[in-house]
């Protein structure tokens, strides 16, 4: 069991301040969860690629990546809705290492 996990984002640049706290929050959260599950401490990769950028909203391309202890758990969602991809990208890493 990891004490904490550290997290690195690639992307988020262009995103307001408003979203980016509402995700550092949902990011923690599943921070949390992933440190009970991993066996040291580990850094969490999340990259954001928007996709077909277009007047009525872009479609958001999340991947996330964990490497520990020799194993790489990734997950890979797209969604129009920036935060639900970060939440299930994140979910999966949780699930696959559950």
């Amino acid at each position: 069991m990891a004490d904490a996990i550290n997290y690195q984002l690639a992307g988020f640049h262009d995103i307001d301040d408003s979203a980016m706290e509402i995700i550092n929050k949902n990011i923690a959260t599943h921070a949390r969860k992933i440190a009970l599950l991993a066996a040291k401490e580990s850094t969490l990769h999340i990259t954001l690629k928007k996709l077909h950028e277009r007047e009525k909203g872009e479609i958001y391309d999340i991947h996330a990546k964990l490497a520990d202890k020799g194993r790489v758990y990734a997950s890979h969602v797209t969604d129009r809705n920036l935060l639900v991809a970060v939440d299930k990208a994140l979910q999966k890493v949780i699930n696959e290492m559950d």
